[in-house]
């Protein structure tokens, strides 16, 4: 079961994980919050996800391209 949610955690941009870090709340709990919201909501936090996993990489991009200047 843990090579599966590695593997989802690798692929799915880690929104899940980081959300859990910067809030201090557990991942599985913010990921049911994500699996429920979306079956009641049908599919609207699944927008919210990919928003996040969007802003997420740039600011991982922008973190990577700036470094350079620093050294």
């Amino acid at each position: 079961m843990r090579k599966v949610q590695d593997f989802f955690e690798k692929y799915a941009f880690g929104v899940c994980n980081r959300l859990g870090e910067k809030l201090g709340i557990a991942t599985s709990g913010i990921r049911m919050f994500f699996i429920y919201a979306s079956f009641l909501t049908f599919g609207s936090p699944v927008l919210i996800y990919l928003a996040l996993a969007f802003i997420m990489n740039i600011r991982k991009y922008l973190r990577r391209r700036n470094s350079f200047w620093y050294y």
